[in-house]
């Protein structure tokens, strides 16, 4: 007796704060119920995770080939760098800062076609980094005329590099380069006889 009064109290209790009959009421709250089981279940169990996880990787994996390892290439010429950009497969993706030559094939994604920093790619970029510059002027080795704000940036990328990837090369020297580097020291041995013949003349 005391049971149905209490069952009867209820139903006037849910009819009167939610407007809907008690029947209905109880199907809601099964249904929501079952939603939270599920949704519970799926995202919240370890067997999920694992599952989500393995998915995830099985994608990358099919979308990013294996990494093949580092290849030393020697010493190479500017132009022959210009051979692994990124647009052949088949060749690491190699990219200088300094002459220093390094393999940032496990970068493909900011440096790759289609990457953010592809324009770097398969060339000595130095000057364009130290300014953080995209202009096809600026890439190019030649760090002269850089600012200490910029030379401190070129030190931050090189330190990034070496701790990052692998030295694979670095880049000849042309007879240009050789002829730029020797000026100074022409100029210092020209000044020489002029020197002693100073002393000589006191």
């Amino acid at each position: 007796m005391e049971v149905q009064q209490i069952w009867e109290t209820v139903k006037e209790a849910i009819v009167a704060y939610t407007g809907l009959a008690p029947a209905t009421f109880f199907t809601l709250v099964a249904l929501l119920f079952a939603v939270y089981y599920v949704v519970s279940v799926m995202f919240g169990s370890p067997a999920y995770e694992d599952y989500r996880r393995h998915g995830e990787r099985d994608m990358e994996e099919e979308q990013m080939p294996p990494l093949k390892p580092p290849v030393q290439i020697g010493e190479v010429t500017e132009e022959e760098l210009k051979a692994y950009d990124g647009t052949d497969p088949e060749k690491p993706l190699l990219m200088a800062i300094k002459g220093q030559i390094y393999d940032v094939s496990q970068s493909r994604m900011f440096y790759g076609p289609g990457g953010p920093y592809a324009l770097f790619a398969g060339k000595d970029a130095s000057r364009a980094l130290a300014k953080m510059s995209f202009e096809d002027k600026d890439l190019t080795g030649d760090i002269s005329g850089l600012g200490p704000f910029e030379i401190e940036a070129l030190q931050d990328w090189e330190y990034k590099f070496m701790t990052k990837y692998v030295k694979v090369g670095t880049i000849k020297q042309t007879a240009r380069d050789l002829d730029v580097d020797s000026k100074p020291t022409e100029a210092a041995h020209s000044e020489t006889p002029s020197h002693v013949d100073a002393h000589k003349d006191e």
